[in-house]
């Protein structure tokens, strides 16, 4: 049996809490606030941030246990270098220490950290094979940066928050895509409706009745849909659909 207070007894807490966050009521700023807060409780550090840059219909997240590591992931975002931004870039774990006369690629970065407190930073790419949609950063007030156990569980927390958000996002596409197939759908039949309306009002055949309400929403800018609810509604006649302009 895995002890709780193991690496594996640690691990397999953070993956079930990470399970409980996922299905209905899902939201990615809760998700990652819960994700950032294990972190510190299962791998011994001082503070924990997420950055996740976005996509289309998933905006730029930014979370942070406290100020001080939201602040610090901003301003990575800000100025396109730091740990986090080339963990996201390489998809490669990448630590900083940040004491007095430490070597590093991003001085700025470090000057900050260390005026934060921070004497270590860990940044954790969120990875699934070759997509990378975010990065983990861990802080160490002293010491640091991870041991290699504890590296191999942030690796392993990383990736199981991975797996969650993409599944999450493939919902939401999903959705998303059978909400606009239902549109399509719901508008062609309001528009085979008043076509038909139109050509009995109007005396004329169902091609001729499409090819009103077509020019007058082409000369008004307007919807093809909203012109033919607005017929079925009675909120527009068929006279002032086929009248002149």
């Amino acid at each position: 049996m895995t002890e709780p207070d193991s690496p594996g007894g640690r691990l397999l807490e953070a993956v079930a809490g990470i399970a409980d966050t996922l299905g209905d009521g899902f939201e990615v700023a809760g998700f990652l606030h819960g994700l950032v807060s294990r972190c510190v409780e299962i791998l011994d550090v001082d503070a924990a941030s997420a950055l996740l840059p976005g996509e289309p219909g998933w905006p730029p997240a930014i979370v942070g246990t406290d100020e001080r590591a939201r602040r610090l992931e901003l301003l990575q975002l800000r100025s396109g270098e730091g740990p986090a931004v080339t963990a996201f870039r390489t998809g490669i774990p990448v630590s900083l220490r940040t004491g007095i006369g430490a070597a590093t690629r991003w001085p700025v970065f470090a000057a900050a950290a260390a005026q934060a407190g921070f004497a270590a930073v860990d940044a954790v790419p969120m990875r699934l094979r070759g997509e990378v949609i975010g990065t983990l950063g861990l802080f160490h007030v002293r010491g640091g940066p991870l041991p290699a156990d504890q590296r191999r569980i942030a690796r392993t927390i990383a990736g199981v928050a991975t797996i969650g958000l993409l599944q999450q996002r493939a919902i939401s596409r999903k959705a998303t895509l059978a909400a606009q197939l239902q549109e399509t759908l719901s508008t062609r039949v309001v528009v085979e409706q008043a076509k038909g309306f139109l050509a009995e009002r109007l005396g004329v055949d169902v091609a001729t009745a499409f090819a009103i309400m077509r020019r007058y929403a082409r000369s008004r800018d307007v919807e093809l849909g909203d012109v033919a609810r607005s017929v079925i509604e009675g909120r527009k006649s068929p006279e002032e659909l086929s009248g002149p302009g």
